[in-house]
Order: structure tokens, then sequence, then C-alpha cells
């Protein structure tokens, strides 16, 4: 009798009835022995949520350079984080590669119900990568490092608001979801653009002027427009936990999204009002310097309000992971990295503006706690390739829930 949960692996046929017994007589040894496939049958089942180790690292690199407390050394291992998970990107990229041209189905993974909602953290792999090239390249003063910047964060924008628009105009279209079975990778599409206002927080400051306006004024926009598409997702999901309760144990570690988009539009808005050029002013004001301060002053006003709801759903998620911790990896663990790697630096960032050590020093534990879950994750993502636990039959997210 053939197993349809183990599309593709070996089947077995059990065993005639014994002529003294009713009972057949099963070698449960032959059940017992793990299915090994080949390299290439499960490559057809490396899908599209891999990226979400590139984006984790890559966020890990940002922390690392965003540290307050700083020690010799500090910024080489920051850097050497950065170029691995370059590495880590290049290849991941090269597997999925090889998994559509030996297997096809682009298009299937792109529309599938489940894989294709993490099609962009391709895209949050790349903003890690634009943004790190700030933070640890960015003292060049070449001309041309700037211009790349400015380049790459308008090939960003408009890369990442198609994916937002097309992505969702064919969910709305063709893909039914239950408003019951809601979890916060539906706002993994409006993820990507609400990125593009955490880039120009980053890049902005060091923009000649004829840049650094119109890349804020970008970065505000697409910021806005991810946060509102978030919040409005927001409204389900809280819906979904009154109405249904908490998700499936093996699930919980992807409530950790909900900390990304508040936490990360905090950052931006505290970035992008440093990053303005000297000489903006508002309404044709003269006095730039007093224009610059009151924009800083209400950003971290915004940036605190967003924070304390992005330390709301931290603690939500944190509590109904250790209530009932999930037992098998899934990929879905990078969620307890890459958003709360935004919660972090947000965080560090309101310690610095209001030059509190106590909110550094609490940011600075929390560094430690994202990167020792780094490591977690990271180990048991290893274990679970070597397992089988994942890249297998009906074990990864090309199967709907």
């Amino acid at each position: 009798m053939s197993n349809p949960a183990l599309l593709g692996a070996e089947s077995y046929e059990l065993p005639p009835h014994s002529s003294h017994s009713d009972t057949p007589m099963i070698d449960t040894e032959k059940f017992q022995k793990p299915i090994r496939l080949n390299f290439s049958d499960r490559l057809r089942h490396f899908t599209w949520a891999w990226y979400t180790l590139s984006m984790s690292t890559g966020g890990l690199a940002l922390l690392i350079a965003s540290q307050p407390n700083r020690f010799k050394g500090l910024d080489e291992i920051g850097l050497a984080i950065y170029i691995i998970n370059l590495i880590m990107f290049a290849l991941v990229c090269s597997l999925m590669a090889a998994r559509f041209i030996i297997h096809g189905g682009l298009i299937q993974s792109l529309t599938h119900e489940r894989e294709g909602l993490f099609f962009p953290t391709f895209w949050l792999s790349i903003a890690t990568m634009i943004t790190g090239l700030e933070k640890y390249f960015g003292d060049d003063p070449a001309k041309a490092f700037s211009t790349t910047l400015e380049v790459l964060f308008w090939i960003y924008c408009v890369c990442t608001f198609a994916v937002a628009a097309i992505q969702y105009s064919f969910v709305f279209s063709s893909v039914t979801y239950r408003l019951q079975t809601m979890m916060p990778s539906w706002i993994l599409p409006a993820f990507p653009i609400m990125l593009s206002g955490t880039i120009a927080s980053v890049i902005a400051e060091r923009q000649p002027d004829r840049s650094a306006i119109p890349i804020v004024t970008a970065g505000m926009t697409f910021q806005g427009l991810g946060f509102c598409i978030s919040f409005m997702m927001y409204s389900h999901y809280i819906g979904r936990l009154m109405e249904s309760g908490l998700p499936n144990r093996e699930h919980r570690p992807g409530m950790f999204i909900c900390v990304g988009p508040p936490a990360f539009t905090a950052l931006a808005l505290i970035g992008m009002a440093r990053g303005l050029p000297e000489t903006f002013s508002v309404m044709g004001s003269e006095d730039t310097g007093a224009d610059g301060r009151m924009l800083e002053i209400l950003a971290l006003a915004a940036g605190s309000f967003l924070w304390a709801l992005s330390l709301w759903f931290f603690c939500i998620a944190l509590i109904a992971v250790l209530r009932s911790p999930p037992t098998a990896f899934h990929l879905s663990w990078w969620a307890m990295v890459f958003p709360n790697t935004g919660f972090t630096i947000a965080t560090i960032t309101l310690g610095n503006s209001f030059e509190s050590s106590a909110i550094k020093g609490f940011g600075s534990a929390l560094s430690v706690c994202i990167i020792s879950m780094w490591l977690f994750v990271f180990v048991n993502h290893i274990l679970a390739v070597i397992r089988q636990d994942i890249m297998f039959p009906g074990k990864d997210e090309d199967v709907s829930d």
C-alpha cells in the first residue's frame, strides 16, 4: 500500500495475511527504515522561504553596525557577517535557479497559495544588502558610491511597488483565504515596499541635497503605504485571534512578523527626519534649523508611539511561543529573528535620540538575545536539512496548510 504523503518517495506493499490470523504480519523494521531521497528530488522542495535565512543574516549585520556599546573588532565582525550573507544569498539564488531549471514550475511557485507569499523575502534580503552597503562602506567619499546607492534605491522602489501591487491583485482575484486562518504572512507582499523608508533613512544623510529630498520623499511615501497595508491586515489578525484563538503551535513563530512593520516604520521616520539636508524648509520658512528640529521631534513622538505597538506584538508572540513551543523546524522560525532585529534597532535608535543609557542598555540586551536566537535557528535549520525535516515531500511551504 503506497503512502500518499510521500510523493516521489519509495512506496511499500503490505505483506499478505497469515493463514493463522486475521492480523497482517507487518515487518516493522521495514517501515522504520528512513526513506532517503536524492538531492535532485529534494531540490524540488527548495522554496522561496529559504530567503528568510539571507534576510535574517543581513538584518544581523545591520544590528551589529547599529550597536551603541562598541568594542574593538565589532565592525570587522559585522562586515564578516555581511559578506557571509552575500555568499548565502548567492547560494540560495543558485539553488532556486537549479530547482526551476531541473523541475520547472516557476510560475506555479509564485502563484501557490502558501509558497507564493514568501517570494517577497527575496526582496527583503536585497533591502538588507543595500542598507549594509551604506553601513559598512559609506565612508567612501567617491561620488560614484552615492550615485550607485541612489540608483539601487530607485530600482528597489519600482520593483517592490510592482510586487505589492501585482501579488495582492493576484491574491484578491485567484486565491481564497479564510479569515479564521489569517496569519501574519499575509503581510509579506507589503513588507519590501515598506523597507524603502528604512533604506532611505540610512542612505539619505550622505546623499547630496539634490538626491536626499527625493529619496526621503519616496521613502516616506512607500513606508506609509507598507505600514497602512500592514495595519489593515492587523484588524483581520486580531479578529482571527479573538474568534479562533492562537495559531497551531508549529506556526506560532510566524506571529513575530507583526513586530516588524511598526518597528521598521519607527526606525525609518526618525532616520529620514535626520537625513533631510540642512537647507530643507517647511512652507518656505527661512529658519531651516527650527524646521529640521521640529520634524525630528515629531518623528521621535511618532516613533515612540509605534515602538510601543511593536513591543506589544512582540510580547503577544513571545508568550504564545513559550506556552506551546513548536516541535518541528520550519523556515518560519526565522521570523523570530528578522522582525525582532528591526525592533531592536528601533530601540537603540530611540535610546540614542533620547540619550538614555537605560534604553540603549535594553537595546544591547535585546541584541544579545537576537544573536543567540540567530545561532539557535541556524543550527536547527542545518539539522533539519540533514534529518530531512525540510526539503522533503509534504514538509515545506509548497504544500497547503
